[in-house]
């Protein structure tokens, strides 16, 4: 009988610490001054990854997205004039339903070894132009490529670069931003150069049609610093991949502080939170909503830097 006495206490116990951790996190949600912050949706990838996982979890997800906080999304899954498999307007409706802005999407498209080497973008833009029209009938502010060719040597380099300058051309046309986010490789140099590819691509792309969005965890795994091409390129980053190596603060491996108050230098517009997993003791989108607490708690965010 005590035993059982002893279990129910416990089970009673459990119950008032979880009840009372999830009011402390209303509470919380509630006093809150609103921040604009953007989820790259490729960070709950396994609930809404392709055209199949977006139709049976993204009002569900999107709904909760918002309650954590955030107030804009970025899309991971353009295809042949479509998002996550369904037409630009319906995925803006499925965004708005639930208080979230389109904000932005990674989509591109890479050059054959052919295309580079007869400075050849013509079939290529013609993909881009379906892909832009997407994008602006899908309410759209930002098209961004997620990568690109890795030239072989100057010449190349100028060749990649004067593609994304055609790009961004296209897209301003539009009434889009274009913009270029980095991984590590970028900080490598060019063939037998001692020109890094990521500043000879800041340099050589006109930044009336390129920004930048810096992926500030993947500069420093290239073993770069984020505020010092903020210094040297000023500006030019209008938008930020702010990332750790699982939910947001939790490694001290990223110095956030010294990020965002370089957001003058930088050009910062807007900042988008992407992870690429957790440890495994928590899912994504328990990850995915710590990093939104973090930033919220954070003194030294702002709410907007749009404004």
């Amino acid at each position: 009988m005590k035993k059982v006495l002893a279990i129910a206490a416990l089970m009673l116990l459990t119950s008032v610490v979880s009840v009372s951790a999830q009011q402390r996190r209303r509470n919380f949600r509630r006093q809150m001054v609103k921040k604009e912050m953007a989820l790259q949706l490729y960070s709950i990838r396994d609930l809404i990854g392709n055209p199949e996982k977006y139709a049976q979890n993204h009002e569900t997800v999107f709904k909760q997205l918002k309650e954590w906080g955030y107030s804009a999304v970025e899309a991971a899954n353009y295809d042949d004039g479509k998002l996550y498999g369904v037409s630009p307007e319906q995925y803006k409706k499925d965004c708005e339903a639930a208080g979230l802005k389109p904000i932005s999407s990674h989509a591109t498209r890479g050059l054959s070894d052919e295309e580079i080497a007869n400075h050849d973008f013509k079939d290529a833009m013609k993909w881009w132009k379906k892909c832009i029209e997407t994008h602006k009938a899908a309410g759209m502010e930002y098209i961004v490529s997620p990568w690109t060719n890795f030239p072989k040597d100057m010449v190349e380099a100028k060749t990649i670069c004067d593609y994304h300058n055609e790009i961004g051309r296209m897209c301003k046309e539009a009434g889009l931003k274009y913009g270029y986010h980095n991984h590590s490789g970028e900080f490598k140099k060019i063939g037998d150069s001692d020109k890094l590819w990521y500043d000879y691509f800041l340099e050589n792309t006109n930044p009336e049609y390129v920004f930048f969005q810096m992926d500030v965890y993947w500069t420093i795994m290239g073993q770069k610093a984020p505020v010092h091409y903020f210094k040297k390129y000023p500006g030019r980053f209008k938008m930020h991949h702010i990332k750790d190596v699982y939910e947001l603060g939790e490694s001290g491996f990223v110095g956030f502080d010294a990020i965002f108050g370089a957001s003058k230098l930088s050009g910062l517009e807007n900042y988008v939170v992407e992870l690429e997993g957790t440890d495994g003791t928590i899912d994504d989108m328990e990850g995915v909503r710590r990093s939104a607490e973090y930033l919220y708690r954070s003194h030294f965010v702002r709410p907007s830097y749009s404004k």
